[in-house]
This record gives C-alpha cells, structure tokens and sequence, in this order.
C-alpha cells in the first residue's frame, strides 16, 4: 500500500499538522540546507511523534561520528543517505537504510547494483545540473518503467497536489516523498497543501 514521506520537518506546528493528517514517516534534514535542523531539535521533535510513525535522518556523507550520534539518538527507523556514500558505508549501519539515486536518465539506475545488498530502499529522485535531489524539479518518471523493482521505492522530486496521481499511476511507487511543493517557503509548510494532498492521496487508494 503507498506510504507518503514529508521530508524539510522544521516546526512544532507542521509535524504535529503531519501527524494529523496521517503521514507515514517524516523526514528530518540534518545535512547541509536551508531546511536543516539539528539532531538536539529533532530528538526535541520526535516526543511528539506518536508509535508506527516512521522518523528518518536524511543525511549527505555523513562522518562516521555523525552517523553514530544518529544511532545512538534510538528516534530514527531509517537513515536516508543523500551523498556519494559507499556501500560499505551503509552496511556498516544497523538501522535501515534507504539509498537516494539522482535520476537524469535511465543510465543512473545502473547505480543501484552497487547498493542492492545494504538498501533496504531506493529513493528516486532528480539530478538536475550539480543537484542530486532537493531540486522541487521532476525527472522523467517512465524512466522508471527500467527498474527491475528489484527493491521497493520511493519517488521523489517535484511532487505535489498537481501531480500525484499521475506520478502514482505512472510507476507505482511504495511510497512518495514530498517537501517544497507542500511549503509556503523553505521550512515553513503550507497546511492547506498538505491536507490537499493527503486527501488525493485518500482518493488514490480508493478510500
């Protein structure tokens, strides 16, 4: 069944908005952006975040230290590696692990051979310029169409109210990821958008 990822959680107000609203897992940004937070705010953060909510560190090459405070925090499901980060990288981490692919053609996908062992999920989303993700852009989602599904996925990358049920029915995805389109300016979410979107998303699994 899809599951819907809110990623850029900032404020008390929007996680607690995300969490009415039945969002499946929410996205901390503790790497390098202007929607990050630190791991002192996120461990504040998560107190709110009832059980069978899913919390995830989003992180960008990551030093081995940070990757142990991560662990040791014992609030993340999942760590989301974002960066160039090895495969030994990840196995390395005993919680699971989703890796991001930046996706400008179907050639990327090729790069999920090397993370097939220590993924537990692939993240797609769009390489645009030096930009590996965080972009508000969508790639070509029939590129998709390749992947072998040889992991579950989640597709990121521009998706919002205006095209989330095309991107769903496009590639089917286990889950989607959403941020900017969802935000009145970087951190700051729009709640309207984010009840829009969860009630299409309600529609979409025929509820």
């Amino acid at each position: 069944m899809l599951k819907v990822k809110i990623c850029g959680i900032k404020r008390e107000e929007d996680l607690k908005k995300a969490i009415e609203l039945g969002f499946d897992a929410i996205g901390f940004i503790l790497c390098q952006s202007n929607r990050q937070i630190t791991l002192e705010k996120a461990l504040n953060l998560s107190s709110l975040v009832p059980p069978f909510v899913s919390l995830v560190a989003v992180v960008k090459d990551p030093t081995p230290n940070e990757i142990e405070n991560i662990i040791k925090a014992r609030i993340f499901t999942y760590i989301q590696f974002h960066g160039e980060e090895s495969p030994e990288t990840l196995e390395k981490v005993p919680i699971k692990r989703i890796k991001t692919i930046a996706i400008r053609n179907e050639n990327d996908l090729m790069i999920t051979k090397l993370y097939l062992k220590v993924a537990d999920l692939f993240l797609f989303d769009t390489k645009l310029g030096e930009k590996t993700g965080g972009t508000g852009r969508s790639f070509d989602w029939l590129i998709l169409k390749k992947y072998d599904r040889s992991k579950p996925f989640i597709l990121a990358g521009g998706i919002g109210i205006h095209n989330v049920k095309k991107a769903v029915e496009s590639v089917f995805p286990n889950a989607i990821d959403v941020n900017s389109s969802l935000e009145i300016e970087p951190g700051i979410k729009d709640h309207q958008k984010m009840e829009k979107l969860m009630k299409i998303i309600k529609e979409i699994k025929g509820g």
